[in-house]
């Protein structure tokens, strides 16, 4: 049986053309996620946690916690029945909730959690997958000026 090939996941940079401040850069890196969702998941990239509160170094252990509060997630790929109808495949009659390239808010638990080293050091982008019916909302605005309050 020949082996199956996963669609291409867009760069960062393509999915969001010029609106890739150097800000988003740094809360988003630009790396290939680890792999490509199925059925009627959802592929989303977590903002990485700050180094740097102003001019203060933050600890490994808040960075850590921090990294599982975010809920703040960019889309970058959709699996094939995602935002479809399990029964027979047709698209929901709200149509998807959301594309590759936007930033939706995320369960702060469940999903599948996975980072993915890049750069020098411990720099890890963080990705999730979720099913589709777990996107709690679209960012309307800066997602950098959205802060999860526990």
């Amino acid at each position: 049986m020949p082996r199956t090939i996963p669609p291409r996941i867009t760069p960062i940079s393509e999915l969001l053309n010029g609106e890739y401040t150097d800000d988003l850069k740094a809360a988003y890196p630009d790396v290939q996620p680890p792999h490509y969702p199925t059925g009627m998941f959802l592929l989303c990239q977590l903002r990485v946690p700050k180094r740097k509160h102003g001019t203060i170094i933050l600890a490994d252990e808040t960075r850590d916690a921090e990294k599982f509060r975010v809920q703040v997630a960019l889309v970058r790929a959709m699996g094939p029945s995602a935002f479809k109808r399990r029964d027979n495949g047709a698209d929901w009659p709200e149509r998807a909730w959301c594309q590759p390239g936007d930033f939706v808010r995320v369960p702060i638990y469940g999903g599948d959690r996975v980072a993915v080293p890049y750069g020098k050091g411990d720099d890890e982008a963080l990705f999730i997958t979720i099913k589709d019916v777990d996107v709690t909302g679209i960012i309307i605005g800066d997602p950098l000026n959205v802060k999860s309050v526990i």
